[in-house]
């Protein structure tokens, strides 16, 4: 298959909205950040040339002034809290997770809220007050405690669910990874055919930005060639557009 064959589909899809002069809303998060790189170099190289704004998520535990000063002149770049440490604490027989029940509530909520505060001194200027739980997991008897320790929403994988929490979602729904198989970039044409079932769910109904997930450490050059590619389609149709963590947060509720 061409290459133009595997993004037809989403071109043909972008021109749908664009006749219904609809817009899609695409938003980026990228995981696992704790310091300067070549590939965070990379990333920050495309979101500029693409006009593409970027939610960082960072691991608190780990990173320190070196990222901050990197960041400092980078305006499409936000930052927000990746947990503590990204540290697995659940049982070998059970899924990866930082933020479960295998811990004492008081201490997982407390390294949290450090998170959150390191975080914000670090990086005053693009912090923004959104947890990113490692490995997208979460004990949900953690959600209502969320507001006390400084966050403004939560960030998982797959549809924002009715949950009882202090803070809204604001969720990812393609990521790029093969994490079960070849740990590479998935197939291109499976990539495509995601976001444009993600869009054609937007059209009949759900207002929800469509997240895409990516891990600039791990890409390996089809995962860049697929997001530069995304980056030219999207920046050359008024089909859809890219928004900032921020704007995403002033269109969230406050949860009472």
């Amino acid at each position: 298959m061409t290459e133009d064959a595997i993004w037809q589909p989403l071109q043909a899809e972008l021109a749908r909205w664009i006749h219904a002069s609809r817009s899609a809303k695409f938003w980026l998060r990228d995981d696992d950040a704790v310091e300067p790189t070549a590939a965070l170099d990379r990333l920050v190289g495309l979101a500029n040339d693409f006009d593409v704004p970027v939610t960082l998520a960072v691991i608190p535990a780990h990173t320190g002034e070196a990222l901050a000063q990197r960041l400092a002149a980078e305006h499409r770049m936000s930052v927000v809290v990746h947990g503590w440490s990204h540290e697995n604490h659940a049982a070998k027989d059970r899924k990866k997770q930082e933020l479960g029940a295998d811990r004492p509530r008081e201490l997982v909520l407390r390294q949290l809220h450090e998170g959150c505060t390191r975080l914000a001194g670090l990086h005053p200027g693009r912090f923004t007050p959104v947890l990113v739980p490692p490995w997208n997991r979460i004990d949900t008897a953690l959600l209502p405690y969320l507001g006390a320790c400084g966050f403004k929403a939560l960030s998982v994988f797959g549809p924002a669910r009715p949950v009882e929490s202090s803070v809204p979602q604001i969720n990812t729904h393609v990521d790029l990874m093969d994490w079960h198989g070849t740990r590479g970039c998935r197939e291109h044409a499976e990539l495509v055919g995601a976001i444009v079932e993600q869009l054609r769910q937007r059209f009949d109904g759900s207002g929800e930005p469509i997240g895409i997930l990516t891990h600039h450490l791990v890409h390996d050059e089809p995962a860049w060639a697929f997001l530069t590619k995304l980056f030219q389609l999207v920046a050359r149709t008024p089909g859809g557009r890219w928004l900032s963590i921020a704007d995403l947060m002033k269109s969230q509720k406050p949860k009472g």
